[in-house]
């Protein structure tokens, strides 16, 4: 009798282990891992400049985790600008950059890529002006920058690699890791949503769209889909009530959409409805890229069309320069998570939300009202329309505020610690770029830099000396 327990408990934790391999795939896992690594060391390598090595030891690594990043090899192909990648020696992954457009994954079905381009230069603009870091001697600002890159043993690593600190149209302090400078371009990772909300905020402000349509994806044409009652706002507020979790599991629909699909739109929009639209809010790269899909087709041209539309509507009025928009393998921007600029960039995009949405010269290039309906907080929760928001009774956004980021800010945000903080009381714009560990990403020392620079420059004309090189 005891024998034949033994048996069908074995039997039993059989089946049990075939519908967990049946269910979670972990070939899909891995493959996904494999992904994430050619994508992100080839954007690294041939977008950024940077070394490949540290990228894979400071990046993927970490993200992978030590035992499993320790089974996956890459090899640079400087002369064709590929990265391949392999789990196990099972799993392959390849990506190849396009000069203009950055790194894409190869799948067999994907289109051609794009023909290459030159990026618009960073412009020149008044108070961005200087090519050295600037660095301030106030020791308030000094401080809080010491907090922020400082390592602690024991700690989460922070691995910080810039901070712009702008105050009144000026950057009066600024600071960098080895090897990354003010010309370096920075991975956004989720930053990339925010300008996803611009170039929304663009095509609203031209009248070719509207934030309360329906989005009218195809996959929800069939006669009574409840899905095509979703709409433009529904997907850049997150409430769309799509069941595409995110997570930072090789298992979620996200890292599947990200990193083995070549239309990732196409992907999301199969997903059914978990909740009825509206009701609840649930945070997921899946809705931003099912917009990316409608702007794109909104504007026309794919890659090259919408990168021709961001640049002349959006980028070169702000005087925003050397930007990289990655596109998937149907043509749409990866507006999720794959933009690469330099700090100061994203910090004249900050300026932008300052402003009002208004550029250097004066043109209006987001509609008036558009940044207070952004950051205006969606359900209650601590998010408003791709921004983090102070606004709303969000626990999280009072213990912001407490810890010294002002009721009226918000701030655009991404995975490991890439922040872009806009506080139009204090005239301020923070940029924070990193590859973070830990539970917050730091954003304990950010609040602590964001309290000494308001502090530092109330009342004070702020010092700033020039670096050398």
């Amino acid at each position: 009798m005891a024998k034949r327990i033994v048996i069908g408990a074995g039997a039993l934790l059989l089946v049990a282990l075939i519908l967990v391999v049946a269910i979670c795939r972990p070939g899909r896992a891995a493959l996904v891992g494999a992904g994430m690594a050619a994508h992100n060391l080839c954007s690294a390598t041939f977008v950024a400049g940077l070394d490949p090595a540290a990228t894979f030891n400071e990046l993927v690594k970490p993200i992978m985790g030590k035992r499993l990043g320790g089974l996956l090899r890459y090899r640079v192909d400087r002369a064709n600008q590929s990265v391949d990648t392999t789990f196990m020696g099972l799993f392959h992954a390849k990506a190849d950059f396009t000069p203009g457009y950055g790194c894409r994954l190869e799948y067999a079905g994907s289109a051609p890529p794009p023909a290459p381009r030159a990026l618009m230069p960073v412009p020149v603009a008044d108070g961005f002006a200087p090519s050295a870091p600037v660095v301030s001697t106030d020791p308030l600002i000094a401080a809080g920058l010491d907090r922020v890159f400082d390592e602690k043993t024991g700690e989460p690593t922070k691995d910080v690699k810039a901070v712009v600190v702008v105050k009144n149209g000026r950057v009066i302090a600024e600071r960098y890791a080895q090897g990354f400078g003010v010309d370096t371009p920075l991975l956004s990772y989720s930053v990339a949503k925010s300008f996803t909300n611009a170039l929304l905020g663009v095509l609203v402000r031209q009248g070719r769209l509207r934030v309360d349509q329906p989005v009218g994806a195809p996959e929800w044409a069939g006669a009574g889909d409840p899905r095509a009652r979703i709409t433009i706002e529904d997907l850049l507020r997150m409430r769309s009530g799509l069941d595409i979790e995110e997570s930072a599991s090789g298992f979620s629909p996200v890292g599947r959409m990200e990193y083995l699909k070549d239309d990732m739109a196409a992907y999301a929009a199969q997903h059914p409805l978990r909740r009825p639209i509206g009701t609840e809010w649930d945070y997921t790269s899946g809705n931003t890229l099912i917009l990316d899909r409608l702007l794109g087709h909104t504007v026309g041209g794919g890659a090259a069309g919408m990168r021709s539309f961001a640049e002349q509507e959006l980028l070169g009025p702000a005087r925003i320069g050397n930007v990289t928009m990655e596109f998937d393998g149907s043509g749409v921007f990866i507006g999720s998570s794959y933009v690469y600029a330099p700090a100061r960039s994203y910090a004249r995009f900050g300026e932008l939300y300052l402003n009002d949405g208004v550029a250097p010269n004066g043109q209006r290039i987001l509609p008036k009202g558009w940044v207070a309906w952004s950051r205006r907080s969606t359900l209650g929760e601590t998010y408003g329309a791709g921004f983090w928001t102070n606004d709303g009774s969000s626990k999280f956004a009072a213990w912001r505020v407490a810890h010294g980021f002002p009721k009226d800010g918000f701030f655009a945000s991404g995975f490991l610690g890439q922040r872009i903080y806009i506080i139009p009381s204090e005239q301020l714009v923070i940029v924070r770029f990193g590859y973070s560990q830990g539970d917050d990403f730091g954003i304990e020392d950010d609040m602590a830099l964001i309290a000494s620079v308001i502090r530092a420059t109330h009342g004070a004309a702020n010092n700033t000396v020039i670096a050398q090189r």
